[in-house]
């Protein structure tokens, strides 16, 4: 069974085009352009930053920081290290929010309320975080976050 190389219709075999592209020269199919990052080897960088942030953000850190290529580049560690350190102070700040919902649950239910509207600003701000780092590390930007960003460079070596 063979197609048509210029519209893809069913054809007969040997044949290389169809009844209405006969006169016509074949396409060559458009070339797939090439990686963004030196090497050719493994995901691109811009992919690797933002699988940083991602759900199995932990998991991708560890393995960009130890595995090669991704171990000698600087900005997948940067993203690497910046991931991991926000992750490490998201979890600091969720247990003195538990601590603070623990002194707020002794308020009948005002505290309870107060409590709740703590938890979904915490969620919502977290979200709206690591998507927004996905995205500026999807684009190839570096983006510096308050505390972390400076010691994640140091690390890195940027």
């Amino acid at each position: 069974m063979a197609f048509c190389s210029t519209c893809g219709t069913q054809i007969a075999d040997g044949a290389t085009t169809c009844a209405a592209h006969a006169g016509q020269a074949a396409v060559a199919p458009a070339p797939i352009a090439a990686s963004a990052h030196a090497g050719g080897d493994g995901l691109n960088d811009n992919i690797a930053g933002l699988l940083c942030y991602s759900p199995i953000g932990l998991i991708a850190d560890i393995i960009f920081l130890v595995a090669e290529p991704y171990s000698r580049k600087p900005f997948v560690r940067f993203h690497a290290f910046q991931s991991l350190f926000t992750a490490l102070g998201v979890f600091v700040l969720a247990i003195g929010i538990v601590i603070v919902a623990m002194l707020l649950a002794i308020i009948p239910v005002v505290g309870w309320v107060i409590s709740t509207l703590i938890w979904v600003a915490f969620g919502l701000g977290n979200l709206a975080l690591w998507v927004m780092m996905m995205i500026k590390a999807y684009q190839g930007e570096s983006t510096r976050l308050p505390f972390v960003g400076d010691l994640a460079a140091k690390q890195a070596g940027v």
